[in-house]
């Protein structure tokens, strides 16, 4: 067993005591990436969802623009995101243009990828 997993296994165990003491949390892990992620009582799909994107958001903004799909994924999280802030309320007018834009976007990287795709073939 790595260190990691003996972590992961004691941190189950703290859970476990917390959820004796009626605190409502919820773990997942993915022992095979090193990941574990600890969500609290509070935490709502709109929440976790936010959350999950801001690694995406992440990858895309450090990602170099030569990358063939940087801007599958970099327009993909702008939208995401406009769409995530917005939830509980109203896209506007610029909202939806910018969305447009990244759409326009995600199309010629898309026409850019199938073309490199077909030349390697």
């Amino acid at each position: 067993m790595t260190l990691f997993e003996n972590f992961y296994h004691d941190l189950l165990e703290l859970v476990e005591k917390y959820k004796s003491l009626n605190t409502s949390l919820k773990i997942e892990g993915d022992l095979e990436n090193s990941i574990v992620k600890v969500f609290g009582e509070k935490i709502t799909p709109l929440a976790r969802a936010q959350n999950g994107l801001s690694d995406v958001t992440e990858l895309a903004y450090t990602t170099a623009e030569h990358h063939p799909y940087w801007g599958l994924i970099y327009n993909c999280a702008e939208i995401t995101n406009s769409v995530l802030e917005k939830w509980n309320g109203q896209l506007t007018e610029d909202d939806l243009a910018d969305i447009d834009w990244s759409l326009k976007e995600i199309n010629q990287t898309l026409e850019k990828v199938k073309t490199k795709s077909s030349s390697n073939s």
